[in-house]
């Protein structure tokens, strides 16, 4: 049975770029691109040149993509102009770029009010700004914005955009949900009545998640007949973002009655570099990772439950449905108070610790697990605690340092220029191969203070801490009142990539925190292979 070609159209460094608090530079650009190209997708929009300083920057010098063709984005051109005397359209055109794609009006509504121009004007347009992109060699696309709207209003007149961007040389006309209103049966009805007029291999679907229905609305189109697929990494977008092509991707290659009919030019072998590719984007917003991400968080595979643990380590299909290690993720077996001795067994196991089931020490490794989770512990989210509150249990953990006190203390005051501030700093007193050291730090908060205090002065240690740094702190109120129980989750990063996550709980919040980082620091310190401390 012969497949048909879905091609992937990833539009992150433009409509992406219109997420709130997103602010691409132009090496981010040239990152996230090759990335894309690697991964294996045919088309990358790389922004609007023209429109700003730096979309203008990345198309001057673009990045070289061995496999995908670099497209640049723009509008058609105003009526009343002739396409070489638009200057908006000339920037896109002159753009180092192997492909076009050109936003244009499918609504009639919207020719009527916001364009203010006759409806032939409209088709004008949208004809010969596709006549002029053909005539640079580059391959066109026309980007039919609020299709959907435009065809429920006026199907003859959105049908009739299409057409005229198809008879002046477009090789794809892409029907755009662009407020992300529709649902799967609207898309899915609206895309069958188009391929009764165009052919289905000219036909691109680009949708919006504002009813969280972007994934399913991309795939009901391409049931109707759609063959190019737009959308973004980690359907980044404006408002409630795109269509997410990281759950896109796995699920058009993994699922069989979609596999079997479809295929795209991702490789088998490459699919295990989605997780990674969505951890580079976020790495590069320096946002933490969704931990629930289809197919690529690192929830996405986490068994807690005693029975579902039990039953994935028979068999995985039973609460998996696809194996994570397809798609570069992996299995996590979670250990809690919901969780019973199978879980237990397999976290060690995972964590490379080799104990017999009958050890006498599981047993009561589980239950202080289960007692410290009634206290506030939360070991799901922090595995890097539990680990070490295992090899603890197992007489597995090193002594690096002790800690002999520390304290904080926070300031406001006014500064030489006047100004009210707040400075806290910290002193930690910590004893390295038998010498007492004692470290001053300064921060824009107390547990700052003390992170750089703990870390300024350890000794033989401090080269193994250099590339460790906090991304995330996160606080929880577990009980009411003045006197209210605080939990603490910490994570982590290296130079090496590695994230982990650390936990600790006290009635005092700066107490908390320092349990947490102490872990984090011990933990790295594990990892990495650090010498116990001497004597």
């Amino acid at each position: 049975m012969t497949r048909e070609r879905l091609y992937l159209f990833d539009t992150t460094l433009r409509d992406g770029a219109q997420t709130q608090g997103v602010d691409f530079s132009v090496e981010d650009k040239r990152q996230i691109a090759l990335a894309l190209d690697e991964l294996g997708v045919d088309y990358v929009e790389g922004g609007f040149p023209g429109a700003n300083p730096t979309d203008t920057s990345f198309f001057a010098d673009p990045p070289k993509l061995s496999q995908a063709k670099l497209v640049a984005f723009g509008m058609t051109k105003k009526a009343g102009r002739s396409s070489s005397n638009d200057p908006g359209l000339a920037s896109v055109l002159d753009a180092r770029a192997q492909a076009c794609c050109l936003v244009g009006k499918a609504w009639d509504f919207h020719v009527d009010v916001a364009l203010e121009i006759s409806r032939d004007d409209n088709l004008d347009a949208i004809r010969e700004s596709m006549v002029a992109v053909a005539q640079r060699s580059r391959e066109a696309m026309f980007d039919a914005e609020h299709f959907f709207d435009g065809f429920k209003a006026n199907p003859d007149y959105a049908l009739s955009c299409l057409k005229a961007a198809l008879d002046g040389g477009a090789r794809w006309v892409v029907l755009c949900d662009t407020n992300g209103g529709k649902l799967p049966h609207e898309v899915s009805q609206i895309v069958s009545q188009v391929v009764k007029s165009i052919s289905k291999d000219r036909i691109g679907i680009h949708t919006h998640n504002d009813t969280e229905n972007a994934v399913a609305n991309t795939l009901a189109a391409v049931e109707a007949g759609a063959r190019q697929i737009q959308g973004t990494l980690n359907g980044l977008g404006e408002r409630c973002g795109n269509a997410n092509l990281i759950s896109l991707i796995p699920t058009l290659m993994l699922k069989s009655d979609l596999a079997k009919r479809f295929e795209i030019g991702i490789e088998p072998a490459k699919l295990k570099r989605v997780t990674q590719v969505s951890r580079l984007l976020d790495e590069i917003l320096n946002r933490t990772p969704n931990r629930h991400a289809a197919y690529v968080g690192a929830s996405a595979f986490a068994h807690k439950g005693g029975l579902h643990a039990s039953a994935v380590m028979k068999d995985p299909r039973t609460y998996e449905h696809v194996p994570p290690e397809t798609v570069g993720n992996a299995r996590k077996i979670l250990v809690s108070d919901q969780a019973g001795r199978s879980n237990l067994l397999s976290r060690l196991a995972e964590l490379g610790i080799d104990v017999d089931s009958k050890d006498g020490r599981v047993a009561t490794l589980l239950e202080h697990v289960k007692e410290r989770e009634h206290l506030g512990y939360a070991y799901d989210g922090a595995e890097a605690s539990f680990e070490l509150l295992a090899r603890r249990a197992l007489g597995q953990i090193p002594t690096y340092f002790t800690v002999e006190g520390f304290r904080v203390s926070v300031e406001r005051r006014h500064n030489a220029l006047g100004e009210l501030i707040t400075a806290s700093e910290a002193v930690v007193k910590v004893v390295v191969d038998g010498e007492k050291l004692m470290s001053v730090g300064e921060g824009n908060g107390p547990v700052n203070a003390l992170d750089q205090a703990l870390r300024k002065d350890l000794g033989r240690y401090s080269k193994w801490l250099e590339d460790l740094r906090l991304v995330d702190f996160k606080v929880r109120i577990l009980t009411a009142g003045t006197e209210a129980v605080t939990r603490v989750m910490v994570e982590s990063a290296d130079g090496k990539g590695a994230r982990w996550s650390t936990v600790g709980v006290s009635p005092n919040i700066v107490d908390a925190s320092f349990e947490a980082l102490l872990d984090s620091i011990t933990y790295k310190l594990l990892r990495d292979g650090a010498p116990p401390a001497r004597g």
